[in-house]
């Protein structure tokens, strides 16, 4: 995998260090906190509801819906022709945002509350990016 990319790449921070090895990993974690079950994202190290410092990571589904998003038309190096901005809320509660590919960046093919599944992108040797796709119609994914 090369190095160089025109696509802005994350700095893993010793709070988030655990996601990026999970999605190199092809694992979507997330922590929760054991005292109130939240699971919450982005990564902190104390509970967003209660402030609880007792979290722990756990890998998610990977499944989510599509909640918001927004087409982007304007030139940008690292992404040919319009791309989505989007939020996916995962079934476990916590929104990411993210980009939708595997699919037309149109309005008819971006439908509010459409399941999504997570599909991970190597951008460097170090980051892959979870991205998010439509469920297959069958209600199969990878």
């Amino acid at each position: 995998m090369s190095e160089t990319t025109n696509r802005p790449v994350p700095i893993p921070t010793p709070e988030t260090e655990h996601f990026w090895n999970g999605t190199k990993a092809g694992r979507l974690l997330l922590q929760r906190c054991p005292g109130c079950d939240e699971a919450y994202f982005p990564p902190r190290p104390f509970c967003p509801r209660c402030s609880s410092r007792e979290v722990v990571v756990e890998q998610a589904s990977g499944r989510g819906s599509l909640h918001s998003y927004v087409i982007n038309h304007r030139p940008h190096p690292a992404f040919d022709g319009p791309y989505s901005i989007a939020v996916v809320a995962l079934d476990e509660g916590p929104r990411m945002m993210t980009n939708i590919v595997g699919c037309p960046q149109t309005p008819e093919a971006l439908e509010l509350d459409m399941a999504v599944e997570v599909t991970f992108e190597p951008i460097t040797d170090d980051i892959t990016l979870p991205l998010f796709r439509p469920v297959a119609a069958d209600g199969g994914g990878s």
